[in-house]
């Protein structure tokens, strides 16, 4: 059957000739994740490790003693799961902070 258009339809009635285009999109890669950890020492007081927590990790003070008492009964406490540079910021921040205030509080990243 011929259209006025000089084209001509295929058996889904489409004019033959087009089709639809579609774009295709590249693949986003989710960054990486990493859990800063809160070491365990003999010198740092509780109450400085759940100010730690509070002020860089913005926990509550249930949470923060919660973490607090698991870092100090198991050695290790996860604190939070961030982006690399997000970690990366966190541990520089609690260390130096830490060191500031003469603790030997240690902070660390692991990839998750």
């Amino acid at each position: 059957m011929a259209k006025r258009d000089g084209g001509t339809d295929d058996e889904n009635g489409d004019e033959s000739g087009t089709g639809t285009a579609t774009k295709t999109r590249p693949k986003t890669k989710r960054p990486s994740l990493y859990r800063v950890l809160l070491l365990n020492d003999d010198y740092t007081p509780m109450e400085f490790v759940v100010h730690v927590l509070e002020r860089f990790f913005h926990k509550g003070p249930e949470e923060a003693t919660t973490i607090m008492l698991h870092v100090h009964h198991n050695g290790v406490g996860e604190c939070g799961v961030y982006t690399y540079e997000v970690a990366e910021t966190k541990v520089t921040q609690v260390m130096d902070f830490a060191r500031k205030h003469q603790h030997p509080l240690q902070c660390v990243m692991e990839k998750k």
